[in-house]
């Protein structure tokens, strides 16, 4: 038996794809910040010479890294009410999970840009009697934000992507609304093809800039 395809099913009902890709960027341009910011803070404490700020710094990227995102948000979505007593919006709760693990990611990438900043750079600072923060704040973290564009960048895809997981705790996004969709007008294959290829357009993009980066670096560097 022939199945009839029929997109324009989708067509009529775009809104609630629609809605669901705009809490989805929002989530992941929320998440993007917070680990921009602690995934820098991150890296400090990883390159510090104190082994009281490097070890819950080093157990903070290698538990993220080393497990999986699914049980991460899960954890965060049962175990934080329970264990903190703390009771966030779904769409919060959400933010933070992914926020907590692209910084891991984000800071192995500010890391190895930090180590990259140009001594020179550090010591012009250190001339003008500038403060160690202020050091950081004016020189360090500009100098490494430039470096670390191309992985940022791509770990800003992941986000994005790793957003859909969050439809397993009834976030409302992307991927939700697209499986409630599918149930309402049972096209499935329609449905999840345009989610795809949602995904695709807006992912592709941010990969070819990341190529552009690496690109003009290597152009830069030859």
């Amino acid at each position: 038996m022939g199945y009839a395809y029929d997109f324009d099913a989708i067509l009529r009902n775009f809104g609630p794809l629609l809605n669901g890709l705009e809490l989805s960027l929002e989530i992941a341009i929320a998440a993007n910040a917070i680990a921009i910011a602690l995934g820098f803070l991150i890296a400090l404490m990883l390159l510090s010479r104190s082994w009281l700020l490097r070890l819950p710094a080093t157990a903070f990227v290698e538990f993220f890294r080393c497990t999986p995102f699914l049980v991460q948000i899960f954890w965060f979505f049962y175990c934080v009410p329970l264990l903190f007593n703390v009771f966030l919006s779904s769409r919060a709760l959400g933010i933070l999970a992914l926020g907590l693990i692209l910084s891991s990611f984000n800071a192995e990438a500010f890391r190895g840009a930090v180590q990259a900043v140009p001594r020179e750079q550090i010591d012009a600072g250190v001339a003008l009697g500038l403060s160690p923060w202020r050091r950081v704040v004016h020189i360090i973290f500009p100098a490494a934000l430039r470096l670390a564009i191309p992985v940022l960048l791509t770990n800003g895809i992941l986000a994005f992507q790793t957003s859909s997981l969050l439809s397993l705790v009834a976030v409302e996004e992307l991927m939700f609304n697209a499986k409630m969709l599918s149930s309402k007008i049972y096209r499935p294959i329609e449905t999840f093809t345009v989610v795809a290829l949602i995904y695709f357009a807006i992912s592709l993009p941010i990969s070819q800039l990341v190529n552009w980066f690496e690109r003009r670096r290597a152009a830069a560097e030859g």
